[in-house]
């Protein structure tokens, strides 16, 4: 498979028991292709996958799985700081009909390249789903090389890359030491988006589209289409809302907002608290200006 395409980085909806909410997973799995999104990513960052057991990681992946039921893609997290962990969750995934695995570099230690390399390439030889890279080094700790992607990109289980570090020419650096492989870069940074596809990426892995779908579905479309303006408008459109984020810890403002769109997501995992009074006045006045003017967009 090749990832391309408005993929959405996925919210973990949760009920008041806190406990994963199956009925909201389906209600937002369903509107998000419905909305023609090209695929979904769950388990990442903004899926809070480092507050969820692999139990209820498992739950989760069975019911979007089941739920998309093969009209999209679904990117499944399964990162970790133990190899052997990675794997052993990666072929639960696998075996649970995930399309590829997003697996986000080892934090907290941070390997040596040549311990990430053996990492990765334990993983693709370990007979799961399809590999994409996921390099985040603000929240890791841990950034993914050029001269790395170069080394280890020819690999037939290693598809591609979802680049969140924000940096526009280190996405043009993975490109260029892929462009002899059958290897996808994506850009994990809402901002970039189309400027990430005019330098030759295939996508995006985009957390605002939980909430500004069709706005990031039209930037690939128009991209697509050849028409540049449009999608600069669309591009530029997304700020707004990209603001609001900054009001509160990953992905409280996010959920906040998915909610008062009318899915009832919950609330983030402790330690992270939902978002204030005032900040959810903030987000339900953003959330009227995208409702208001959605003619434009």
């Amino acid at each position: 498979m090749k990832p391309e395409g408005l993929i959405t980085a996925m919210v973990t909806p949760l009920d008041k028991a806190n406990q994963i909410d199956v009925n909201a997973t389906k209600q937002l799995v369903n509107h998000l292709i419905e909305k023609k999104v090209n695929g979904l990513f769950i388990l990442g960052t903004n899926g809070e996958f480092h507050v969820l057991s692999d139990y209820e990681k498992l739950k989760f992946a069975q019911s979007v799985i089941t739920e998309t039921n093969g009209r999209v893609p679904v990117y499944v997290g399964t990162g970790g700081n133990s190899t052997d962990q990675v794997i052993a969750l990666s072929k639960e995934m696998t075996a649970l009909g995930a399309d590829a695995l997003s697996v986000i570099t080892p934090y907290f230690v941070p390997p040596t390249e040549k311990e990430l390399i053996t990492h990765y390439l334990t993983l693709a030889e370990a007979n799961t789903a399809p590999i994409l890279l996921y390099n985040i080094p603000k929240n890791t700790g841990v950034t993914i090389s050029s001269s790395m992607i170069g080394k280890i990109a020819g690999h037939q289980n290693i598809i591609g890359i979802k680049d969140s570090s924000g940096d526009l020419e280190n996405i043009k650096g993975y490109i260029q030491a892929a462009k002899n492989e059958a290897f996808a870069v994506l850009s994990g940074s809402d901002s970039l988006i189309l400027d990430a596809l005019k330098a030759g990426a295939a996508g995006a892995v985009a957390a605002t589209s939980n909430v500004l779908t069709e706005i990031d579905v039209a930037i690939y479309r128009y991209w697509i289409e050849g028409n540049m303006e449009k999608a600069q408008s669309m591009q530029n459109s997304i700020e707004e809302f990209r603001r609001i984020l900054k009001l509160g810890t990953i992905p409280s403002v996010l959920k906040a907002a998915i909610n008062y769109q009318g899915i009832t997501v919950g609330n983030p995992r402790l330690p992270v608290q939902p978002v204030s009074e005032k900040v959810l006045l903030e987000v339900a006045k953003t959330m009227d200006y995208y409702l208001e003017n959605s003619e434009s967009f």
